[in-house]
């Protein structure tokens, strides 16, 4: 029984090393990541009404940016 309880206690310590050593690597690899929050996008300003948004959501019309179909159509009818 002793010898048992024995193996047991070593197979526990064992897996206790293996489990905190997996951990740890997984933390150090957290760490050493960049966070893609912190990579940033172009924001550009609607030419009509003057919000900032950024590029990839932005309409382009003749070189202007604008923040909805619907203002790009306005600034281009007041042009006329």
């Amino acid at each position: 029984m002793g010898r048992i309880l024995f193996f047991a206690l070593i197979a526990l310590l064992f897996f206790w090393v293996i489990r905190s050593y997996r951990r740890a690597l997984k933390k150090r690899e957290e760490m050493h990541k960049q966070p893609q929050f912190l990579e940033g996008e172009d924001m550009v300003r609607c030419v009509y009404c003057g919000v900032h948004l950024p590029r990839s959501e932005s309409i382009t019309s003749e070189g202007r940016f604008f923040c909805s179909d619907e203002h790009r159509r306005l600034h281009l009818q007041s042009e006329s």
